[in-house]
């Protein structure tokens, strides 16, 4: 089978202009009927710096604007048509489209894909077919529009927040559901700054993918939001992902539609362990999104990247009149994984100088009623902690929304400005848009946060980010030659699966350690066998029919001497048989008996969609009782393998835990990235792929025993070498 691909490369900046950032509007349907979509699309256009062109043959006139019959009529062609007519004539006015040479075409019609009619998908399909062929972009069907706050082109049949981006950051704004999306654009009314606002309806054409790809090279756009339920092809979501990481424009991204089905039928334990929530969070990491999990959080974590600038320091300072308040940065400081260094000497020095002698200098500091109410103290405190070089941002704890804290807002703007590092007011109040709001939300030093859990992990999202960008140049994925050895074992193959010793000459092949072994096909051979290794030993069954060997009494641990093994040997034949009558039986494996270590599961599946999806976790027998894993896409690098590793909840065994010795974790690392290496040079031949356990012993990592699932061959596909 052909390895996964995307269907397409997303769509660039460049050949979506016409339609996110048009100069010429068409809007076919056009009426003076103030109610229909035709009407509403020209009244939303009111304010639109370029040109509008109704569309209908029944009108000389719409809103004061010439109306034309046909598109063909328009004194310049359309970089975009908006068709508002009903889903029967749509087909129809896109050929029309085409036919006028009209780039881009939106289409509000519902009716289509959605409803789960067959003749209405073919017909949506039928269209996107024709609009690719034409090289039309296709916007929809059952699009509720997009909005451009740059120019005014708010091309949309729905109400909208009103209003334009002058200078400075802003927020491209990307939904799947134009509802949810104009519900977020109206964050405008507190302050936040928002180039474009776009939805996808069907995403026949143009999808979600597309506009990531789109907003990462647009320049008045400092940072993306996105909010999508899902998309056909992930790995275009990838691909444009990447693009926004290459022009270092911050990608946030809420997913929603993040259910486990899908893993329920997989035959390794690995596979089973990551479901379609795993699945999107490892692409989303894979492309270098931020990842919010709330949709509140989205467009606070979304203006504050749009306006942050690069931290200075990865410690966050806390200024509160709150004790209680105080105590809530620490708590969340702690969940986020956010340090709160102590201040230096010299700016303890100073704030005890400022501050009552009952308080302690120190972080976070809670600097009592009195000074908050006193300004001049107050903004010295602030200047104090931001000037301290351990700290990269200042918490404040706004507690109270009224006209006198409005006041000092500039003072401590300014105080954050000559820093160079941004204010976080976390608004503690819950008079959500109470006195301050709107000078805080546009201004460029000051984040708000309505949240402290959400300050914090935001703050820890904006240093990791730029961490991360910073060894992304010095870090790269091992290579292997073992692609040749793994394709002349998978080439004698004669089932679904390989059997553990198959499995392990692969793993082998890609440099993975492995037991000292033998294959015994008979009792005799078992002892002879027995007798060259010497010492304890373990005896498993090894056939390709077989998966879960211990189930059926497939082995057998802590044989010592050759009567023992070949006793084992006839126990162990006897009970497999017993157990699979028809099961192909390669022999009996007689291995080294490993030392108990820390016992590491890894492996991958063929995700449909993602691509191979590798899964690393504490194994043995609670592997999936504690589903302890991390997952991610495959290929990684040694630094990813490593952070997989450090991100489980078990990682403190690495370093040794109650007089166990420290498992090295750079080795573990190592095959880990092995593993990635096999799963994508082999991703057109294994669907699944598990080792466990990888025994972890000090200076020593050894994987024990093997399964690998293999695709079907279909009759026309050969794997390539």
């Amino acid at each position: 089978m052909k390895k996964e691909t995307t269907t397409r490369t997303p769509y660039t900046h460049a050949e979506l202009r016409p339609l996110f950032n048009p100069e010429r509007i068409a809007v076919v349907g056009a009426s003076p009927r103030a109610s229909s979509f035709g009407g509403r699309t020209i009244a939303n256009l009111a304010s639109f710096d370029g040109q509008v062109y109704p569309i209908n043959e029944k009108y000389d006139e719409v809103a004061g604007l010439t109306c034309y019959p046909s598109l063909d009529k328009t004194p310049e062609t359309p970089d975009i048509a908006v068709l508002t007519t009903p889903a029967t004539t749509v087909e129809g006015l896109l050929e029309d489209c085409i036919a006028a040479g009209i780039p881009t075409v939106m289409v509000y019609a519902s009716g289509f894909s959605e409803i789960g009619d067959e003749e209405m998908i073919a017909t949506q399909q039928r269209m996107a077919s024709r609009a690719r062929e034409a090289g039309v972009r296709l916007l929809g069907p059952n699009c509720v529009g997009l909005l451009n706050y740059v120019t005014g082109a708010r091309i949309t049949f729905a109400g909208n927040p009103e209003g334009r981006l002058k200078e400075g950051p802003a927020i491209g704004l990307i939904c799947q559901s134009g509802a949810l999306g104009f519900a977020l654009a109206q964050a405008m009314d507190r302050g936040v700054g928002f180039s474009h606002v776009v939805s996808c309806g069907n995403s026949s054409d143009v999808d979600v993918a597309d506009w990531v790809s789109a907003l990462a090279d647009e320049p008045t756009c400092t940072a993306i939001a996105c909010a999508f339920e899902g998309i056909s092809d992930p790995l275009k979501f990838l691909a444009a992902a990447r693009i926004a990481w290459d022009r270092n424009k911050p990608l946030i991204v809420y997913k929603m539609a993040v259910g486990e089905e899908g893993a329920a039928a997989a035959m390794s334990h690995t596979a089973s362990l990551a479901g379609s929530a795993a699945l999107w969070t490892a692409l989303l990491e894979k492309g270098g999104a931020v990842v919010v999990e709330d949709f509140d959080a989205l467009i606070e974590t979304a203006w504050f990247f749009a306006k942050a600038p690069e931290p200075k320091a990865n410690g966050v300072a806390m200024l509160s009149g709150s004790g209680g308040a105080a105590i809530m940065s620490s708590d969340f400081a702690e969940i986020a994984g956010a340090p709160m260094p102590q201040p230096t000497p010299e700016v303890v020095d100073r704030l005890k100088s400022l501050i009552p002698p009952f308080v302690p200098a120190r972080n976070p500091c809670d600097v009592t009623a009195g000074v908050i109410n006193d300004m001049d103290t107050l903004l010295a405190c602030a200047d104090a902690l931001l000037g301290d070089p351990n700290y990269g941002a200042l918490i404040f704890g706004y507690t109270y929304a009224y006209e006198t804290a409005t006041v000092r807002q500039p003072h401590l703007s300014a105080i954050a400005a000559r820093h160079g590092k941004p204010m976080i007011y976390v608004w503690l109040t819950q008079l959500m848009e109470g006195p301050g709001t709107l000078e805080a939300e546009r201004d460029l030093n000051v984040m708000v946060f309505r949240s402290m859990r959400r300050a914090y992990a935001t703050l820890k999202a904006w240093t990791d980010r730029v961490a991360r960008r910073k060894s992304a140049d010095s870090s790269s994925a091992e290579t292997c030659s073992g692609k040749v050895e793994a394709r002349r074992i998978l080439a004698d193959a004669k089932g679904a699966t390989l059997g553990e010793r198959a499995s392990k000459a692969l793993l082998s092949a890609y440099g993975v350690a492995t037991p000292r072994e033998i294959l015994a096909t008979d009792e005799d051979a078992a002892g002879a066998a027995a007798a060259e290794i010497g010492d304890a030993l373990a005896m498993k069954i090894d056939s390709p029919d077989i998966l879960h060997k211990s189930d059926v009494g497939g082995v057998v641990l802590d044989v010592t001497g050759p009567e023992a093994a070949k006793a084992a040997f006839r126990r162990i034949i006897s009970s497999c048989r017993a157990a699979h009558p028809d099961a192909h039986i390669d022999g009996v494996l007689i291995q080294e008996m490993m030392p108990r270590g820390l016992e590491i599961i890894i492996g991958f599946r063929d995700a449909e969609g993602f691509g191979p999806v590798l899964t690393a976790g504490l194994g043995g027998v609670l592997t999936e009782v504690l589903a302890d894993t991390a997952t991610a896409l495959a290929p990684v690098t040694t630094s990813e393998a490593e952070d997989m590793l450090r991100s489980l909840r078990g990682a403190r065994l690495f370093d040794g835990f109650r007089g166990a010795p420290p498992a090295p974790i750079a080795e573990v690392a190592h095959a880990v990235v092995a593993i990635s290496n096999l799963a994508v040079d082999l991703s057109d031949s294994i669907a699944e792929f598990d080792v466990n356990p990888l025994i972890c012993l000090p200076g020593r990592v050894v994987a024990v025993d093997g399964l690998a699932i293999l695709k079907p061959l279909e009759s026309n596909d050969e794997p390539a070498i």
